[in-house]
């Protein structure tokens, strides 16, 4: 498949290695606070979903599933905006705000459940609340990577933000699991208050003078319709979006998948559905660190690890007993993770820097916002047809995520689309 080269001009190889980019001392800062606050993300994600799922209705998987929307919907709404901050603003204090308004919502809450005066209303209204800090901090997050390291690493540093984000998806659920268990949820969010404080500290402590000076868009007007039309130039990057919509709304809601599954279907409590979110993420680090290896974000992994994440979702939806269905969820994290670090790096590196923030912006919304249309629908499917029909959206979506590479390829080869700019003829 031909592919553009990434913007300001062909694309240089980098040296080798998996962890090549920690050779930037920032980098390296920035990678370990983000593990250790990923954890307790992680932690919270768990507990939170159990507490609607077990304590706060009686297995309602549509419940998970409209507190999952609510989280997503400003990507939908607010996204645009929050772009815009992303490419004028300094990101490094954006993220200490962010950082600081996420902390303080898990606590609010962990002092709620522990007084015991929670509600599935006053879920709702956190999940929305943190859906905002989310909205606003997404974009940041992303773009802020390229402060840290040049462009000729900019790929990897991204699959390895991949591999520390997935590999605290390892551990968080299943401490999760325990811990909730064992001392309830209400600890666990207060725990993940805590962590919050080794992303804040990495920050603060990051050297200013050693970040690569970006390119900042001035104020003006038209700026959201000005990153609007530079996508709808590049057809390469609306194949990736349209790609990434479909397994973000209807293929990666695991939090309902995986409750259902362990719950009705196979009669387990929060420990088992904490050790399955553990077991995908086994897959999903294996994901991250071989897209690590590869020297550059290339298509066919994309719309290819599109197919088979729908392949392997059906193996697990058909899978007739819980180890078996644990083995499936492997080869689901590996292709869901091969898909979204790829696309993510493949959008950044070949997007101009001075449109980066708004691109990851509408990227995010894209990917994250359309949960909120699909977490509902496919609650609503599990509730009705059962969790193996619920798994049936997830096979559409890598279905559907492959038939788009196969369209956009025939497209390219007939001449009828180009690859973007820089690309060969």
């Amino acid at each position: 498949m031909t592919e553009p080269a990434p913007a300001g001009g062909p694309a240089r190889e980098p040296a080798g290695g998996v962890f090549r980019s920690f050779r930037f001392r920032n980098y390296r800062t920035w990678f370990l606070g983000a593990l250790v606050s990923n954890i307790g993300t992680w932690m919270q994600r768990t507990a939170q979903s159990w507490l609607v799922f077990d304590g706060l209705t009686d297995h309602d998987a549509s419940a998970i599933g409209v507190v999952t929307a609510l989280q997503f919907l400003p990507q939908l709404l607010l996204a645009p905006w929050a772009g815009v901050l992303a490419d004028r603003l300094d990101r490094r204090r954006l993220l200490l705000c962010t950082q600081t308004a996420m902390a303080a919502l898990a606590a609010a809450l962990g002092v709620l459940v522990l007084s015991g005066a929670v509600t599935l209303e006053i879920v709702y209204v956190f999940a929305l609340a943190l859906g905002v800090a989310t909205t606003v901090d997404a974009p940041v997050r992303q773009t802020f990577v390229s402060e840290l390291v040049d462009d000729e690493h900019l790929s990897n540093a991204v699959a390895l933000n991949s591999t520390s984000f997935n590999s605290a998806r390892l551990v968080g659920p299943a401490v999760a699991g325990v811990l909730v268990a064992a001392v309830g949820t209400g600890w666990v969010f207060l725990l993940n208050t805590v962590t919050f404080g080794a992303m804040l500290a990495a920050i603060l402590v990051i050297r200013v003078d050693e970040l690569r000076p970006m390119p900042r868009s001035g104020r003006g007007r038209g700026q959201i319709r000005e990153g609007l039309a530079y996508v709808a130039g590049r057809p390469d990057i609306v194949a990736v979006l349209v790609a990434i919509f479909l397994l973000g709304t209807f293929g990666m809601n695991f939090a309902v998948f995986l409750a259902a599954m362990a719950g009705p279907e196979f009669g387990r409590g929060s420990e088992v559905f904490g050790a399955l979110n553990s077991v995908l993420a086994l897959g999903t680090v294996a994901g991250a660190l071989l897209s690590a290896r590869r020297r550059r974000a290339r298509l066919r992994y994309v719309f290819g690890g599109s197919a088979a994440f729908g392949l392997a979702c059906l193996g697990a939806a058909t899978a007739p007993t819980l180890p078996l269905f644990a083995l499936w969820l492997v080869p689901c994290g590996l292709a869901s993770l091969t898909v979204m670090t790829t696309a993510n790096a493949y959008v950044q590196s070949t997007t101009s820097p001075v449109m980066r923030g708004r691109v990851m912006s509408l990227y995010m919304a894209i990917f994250m916002g359309g949960t909120p249309l699909g977490a509902p629908l496919v609650g609503w499917l599990t509730d009705a047809l059962g969790p193996r029909w619920g798994m049936g959206a997830a096979v559409a979506a890598g279905a559907g995520g492959a038939a788009v590479g196969l369209l956009f390829l025939l497209r390219l080869r007939s001449g009828r689309t180009g690859a973007g700019p820089g690309a060969p003829a």
